[in-house]
């Protein structure tokens, strides 16, 4: 299952587990210190409320019942107050364990005639089921009260009410916790750096691979395993350009060692009287020359040219021309200027191969150019059955041919696709294969406004 909001690049991913990580564990550290500093200060004050209490206690019963009302108002202040209400007011209630054994306590420090009568211990009690003349003058009325009730002689109790203080937000804690979240991000962002800086100069070079460029060396650094996937790329990068160039030599030397021994039997072709077989010869020649010639541009790559700075618009156009010329059934539709630097004779013989594809197997070619601003797309397009998806990217692979005749009037060399990816890629393009909705094949030949660096 996939998070929307999850970040996607590394270095946020790193920073925002650590923070994470950083807030639960505080949580939990602030949880467990508060919750043990509540116990303690629970035991704490309940010591004091009992010392507190008895003293009064103690204090009224030494002292004459008419002045007991000056003492209880000097003893009681904004979170105490004590009070002397009739026993017949006070019935027995039933209180928790916690709350019976401070009665017990408190019992411990009564005279012995005192032990006999009830106690009430209140924790937990609400201001608002108390009396208000019995409630402390101060403090939140919405806090909880602690409420002592005791006799105080044989027809009179002592009710004691504490309000309890507020707990107050542990500022030094959440203080602490965010010190540490900005501490741990900081390192996590610098650790991030650290791994995703030669990631991306990973990316950048297996990118430029990709379009057909010859990306340097990545720098062999950080962390062993990104350090080790480095080395790994550059044996890989080396390894490629090898065979690459191994290739092109291959097939560059094939293609030269056939033009002579061709333009040697063209030369026999002439002493062979039977005209149907001298035509026959020279319809297979004029098939293996051009194969040829083929396979010599597939060995030249696109590295043979220069770029420079040409319009792109009147470049097709006068290609079209050409062919419009020539018979071939193409149209083309009027586009402004299109500066762009490039291979012009490269772009030539891809737009050439594309529209030739276009008429051989769909009837006519339709060209355009778009442009968005970004990149410049030849639109090639044509009136016959399409391409199957499955086969869109096998028609790029060198000598494929979906025509299973093998004729070369109908299904060409199988080099022409292969020619136009090459070129467009050296471009730092693509070329992109689609089905029109009404029928036919749309091909788009994708180069940038801003070219890279030749290769």
């Amino acid at each position: 299952m996939k998070f929307k909001l999850w970040p996607r690049t590394l270095v946020v991913q790193l920073i925002t587990v650590t923070a994470a990580a950083v807030v639960l564990s505080n949580l939990a550290v602030a949880y467990w210190f508060e919750k043990g500093n509540e116990l303690q200060n629970e035991a704490s004050l309940n010591e004091r409320l009992l010392d507190r209490a008895s003293t009064v206690l103690t204090t009224l019963r030494a002292i004459p019942p008419g002045s007991r009302p000056v003492v209880m108002k000097t003893m009681s202040s904004r979170l105490w107050q004590f009070t002397e209400v009739p026993r017949a007011a006070f019935k027995p209630q039933p209180m928790s364990e916690q709350e019976a054994h401070l009665a017990q306590r408190l019992i411990a420090v009564l005279p012995p005639r005192a032990q006999k009568a009830p106690i009430i211990v209140q924790l937990h009690q609400k201001p608002a089921d108390i009396v208000p003349d019995q409630l402390p003058t101060g403090g939140d009325r919405n806090s909880e009260a602690i409420r002592f009730v005791v006799p105080l002689d044989r027809n009179t109790y002592l009710s004691a009410v504490f309000l309890r203080v507020p707990a107050q937000w542990p500022v030094e804690i959440l203080v602490a916790a965010l010190t540490a979240i900005m501490l741990a991000s900081t390192a996590a962002a610098l650790m991030a750096r650290r791994v995703v800086r030669p990631l991306y100069e990973l990316t950048a070079a297996a990118s430029l691979v990709a379009r057909g460029g010859s990306a340097p060396p990545v720098e062999e650094k950080g962390p062993d395993d990104v350090r080790n996937a480095a080395i790994a790329f550059n044996r890989m990068t080396e390894k490629v350009s090898r065979t690459m160039e191994a290739q092109r030599h291959l097939l560059s030397a094939v293609g030269h060692d056939l033009r002579t021994p061709i333009t040697a039997m063209r030369i026999n072709l002439e002493f062979i009287e039977d005209y149907e077989l001298r035509h026959r010869l020279q319809s297979n020649l004029d098939e293996l020359q051009e194969l040829t010639e083929q396979v010599l541009s597939a060995a030249r790559g696109t590295g043979g040219e220069g770029k420079r700075s040409v319009d792109l618009s009147a470049l097709v156009e006068s290609l079209v021309a050409d062919l419009d010329d020539m018979g071939e059934p193409v149209t083309w539709q009027n586009h402004s200027p299109a500066p762009v630097s490039c291979r012009p004779n490269e772009i030539r013989r891809a737009v050439r191969n594309l529209v030739e594809n276009a008429v051989a197997y769909g009837s006519r070619a339709n060209v355009q150019i778009t442009d968005n601003g970004v990149v410049y797309e030849i639109v090639v397009e044509d009136e016959g059955p399409g391409i199957p998806e499955d086969d869109r990217q096998r028609v790029f692979e060198p000598f494929v041919r979906l025509e299973s005749s093998r004729n070369n009037a109908t299904g060409g060399t199988g080099l022409g696709l292969t020619l136009v990816k090459a070129i467009a890629e050296g471009h730092g393009g693509g070329v992109v294969l689609e089905n029109r909705e009404h029928g036919g094949l749309r091909v788009r030949m994708i180069l940038p406004r801003v070219q890279l660096a030749a290769q």
